[in-house]
């Protein structure tokens, strides 16, 4: 069901009702549906982007995002690569990231935690974003030669958590 605006334009907040199988591929292919959003694409622009976004914006998928960076700030105060003062009770990790950058930017990494975990509305992109720095093999959380810098990529996100900022883009700021 979609909501038709006066123009006879489709309400872009407003997404059909999801049907099993676009929620089941929209899982089974969330990886590349997520670089897709926070690479910018519109949720709009395709079914099952409008599914992902609609599901990773959710406040439970959000948190849940939340809890995953927090486990990787301990999972990095653990790391070998951290000083002895660094890392209380380190035990060795199965997941080798980082752990230098993720220190470096743990400032940045709270303020992602608090602006996914906020009660109100935001934009999928940067929750995509987020999504996609936990999970890029490639990235600045686990390759030590990414030339991406971590804390800028998390001020990115962060910027695109944004609440004021429009849910979709090209649409008008709720500011």
């Amino acid at each position: 069901m979609r909501s038709i605006h006066s123009t006879g334009a489709p309400d872009p907040v407003i997404v059909a009702a999801r049907p099993l199988a676009a929620q089941v591929l929209a899982r089974v292919l969330g990886a590349s549906l997520d670089e897709s959003l926070a690479a910018g694409s519109a949720p709009e622009s395709s079914p099952l982007l409008a599914v992902r976004a609609r599901d990773i914006v959710s406040l439970r998928r959000r948190e849940a995002t939340a809890a995953n960076w927090a486990r990787l700030l301990r999972v990095a105060r653990q790391s070998p690569d951290m000083p002895p003062a660094l890392r209380p009770g380190a035990r060795p990790s199965a997941m080798p990231v980082c752990a230098w950058r993720i220190a470096a930017a743990e400032p940045a990494v709270h303020q992602l935690i608090s602006c996914l975990s906020v009660a109100l509305p935001v934009p999928a992109r940067g929750v995509a974003m987020a999504r996609v720095l936990l999970t890029d093999a490639a990235g600045p959380v686990y390759n030590r030669r990414s030339r991406v810098s971590l804390a800028a990529a998390l001020e990115d996100a962060i910027a695109n958590l944004d609440p004021a900022q429009p849910l979709m883009p090209g649409a008008p700021s709720r500011r």
